[in-house]
């Protein structure tokens, strides 16, 4: 017999198998399906310019991703904050992953630095808002996750705290994105400076309520104590360099000085072995699931809230109404149809410009030809005229050469008629 789903008392009987059925095998089925299809993750860094972002990203994962060809964004735009994303795909161990590397070049830099968090706000309510209308649609069987998993934000090595942008900063962003603070360029600083500097933004962050990434809770011992290792370096304190220096007959990935060498991968000179383990290799599928069962969700109660319930939608302009679907879809409609209609009109008004620039040259060419027409009509009378004047000398010399040949034929004959007297004299005598 079996029992309904909705009965009010259910049982589940734990039995061992005898045989092997083979569903054990599930877990490399989901194995095999997760490596063909890959894995995406969105990484954002965000600071004031010269803090090493570009290089600390280059290190994480081995790749030149930001080179002397293609420079850091920071390094390509300043006057005034922007987001630009960089895709890369790195694999490694027959596993790919889909890295996105989102820089927000410009931020920090101005003279007045208002409100200079909200282009990094709609950056990440407009992924959000694009996995939330792929999940709408009919067909939802390819999703791409566009959302920003982690944000890394730089804190300068100033030795003195947080600054008010820091604060601030945090405070919009930390119920949207999981937050890790790096205290940048740490190699700057010495010991005993930068664990007093770490104790000082650790009860700036608990005096302003910030929330930075949670760890997950760890059942087991081994992973309990790397919590709790890597809970007591936060903020991580990091160095990145692509530079490899012989240091004692071994190749190290470090940053020469005149005192020596600070190597970015040893856990006595920073905290990047720690920050690269816990980011890549212990808790990256933590930081996606915290991004899409907590900030997503958040995220998709607000706007579900908005679009079901009566009142002010607050991730909307102040005093906006929410509107139902319908209500939605009709407000879309009527700016497409304005849409539609602008294009017209700009349609219309290109359409009258070309007819006029034709009419134009059609009146250009008219006139030239006229011009053409009036050269060669004056051309042709000059011909002309030069005609009849050749002409009438040649019916002048032509006059005159007969008149030329009759007197010649009348002093011929003459000459003819004086010779008959003579002759006929001459037999006379």
């Amino acid at each position: 017999m079996i029992e309904r789903p909705d009965s009010a008392v259910s049982s589940i009987a734990q039995r061992n198998l005898e045989g092997y059925v083979g569903f054990a095998n599930l877990p490399s089925q989901v194995y095999r399906k997760s490596v063909k299809r890959g894995f995406e993750f969105t990484l954002m860094v965000v600071g004031e310019s010269g803090l090493g972002k570009s290089t600390l990203i280059n290190s994480l994962f081995l790749t030149d991703l930001y080179s002397k060809d293609y420079p850091g964004p920071s390094q390509r735009i300043k006057k005034t904050v922007q987001v630009e994303q960089s895709k890369v795909l790195v694999k490694e161990g027959g596993v790919q992953l889909t890295l996105t590397i989102v820089d927000t070049p410009g931020f920090g830099d101005a003279v007045d630095n208002s409100n200079c968090w909200q282009p990094v706000i709609n950056y990440i309510d407009t992924k959000c808002e694009d996995f939330l209308n792929a999940e709408s649609r009919v067909n939802r069987r390819l999703l791409p996750d566009n959302r920003v998993h982690c944000c890394l934000y730089f804190i300068a090595p100033s030795g003195h705290g947080l600054k008010p942008l820091d604060i601030e900063f945090m405070k919009r962003l930390h119920d949207k994105v999981n937050i890790i603070p790096l205290i940048a360029k740490a190699d700057t600083l010495t010991p005993d400076e930068c664990q007093l500097f770490k104790k000082q933004i650790v009860k700036e962050i608990l005096e302003h309520h910030i929330k930075i990434y949670e760890f997950p809770h760890a059942e087991d011992d081994e992973d309990s104590k790397l919590i709790r290792k890597i809970k007591e370096r936060m903020p991580l304190a990091v160095v990145g360099s692509n530079a490899v220096i012989e240091v004692n007959g071994r190749k190290v990935r470090g940053r020469q000085y005149p005192w020596g060498v600070a190597e970015v991968e040893n856990g006595e000179h920073c905290d990047f072995t720690i920050l690269r383990n816990m980011l890549i290799r212990t808790h990256m599928q933590d930081l996606k699931d915290m991004t899409n069962n907590v900030h997503y969700e958040n995220y998709r109660s607000r706007k579900l809230a908005a679009v079901t319930c009566n009142g002010v939608d607050g991730t909307k302009a102040r005093g906006q109404l929410t509107k139902s679907p319908l209500a939605q879809m009709e407000e879309e409609r009527r700016e497409h149809v304005m849409k539609m209609k602008k294009m017209e009109m700009e349609m219309e008004q290109v359409f009258e410009m070309k007819v006029k620039e034709k009419k134009q040259k059609l009146k250009d060419s008219e006139a030239e030809l006229e011009r053409r027409h009036e050269q060669m009509k004056k051309t042709l009378e000059a011909q002309y005229k030069e005609l009849e004047e050749k002409k009438r000398q040649l019916e002048e010399e032509k006059s005159n050469w007969e008149a030329q040949q009759r007197i010649l034929e009348q002093q011929k004959l003459e000459a003819s008629k004086t010779m008959e007297k003579n002759k006929k004299k001459g037999k006379i005598f």
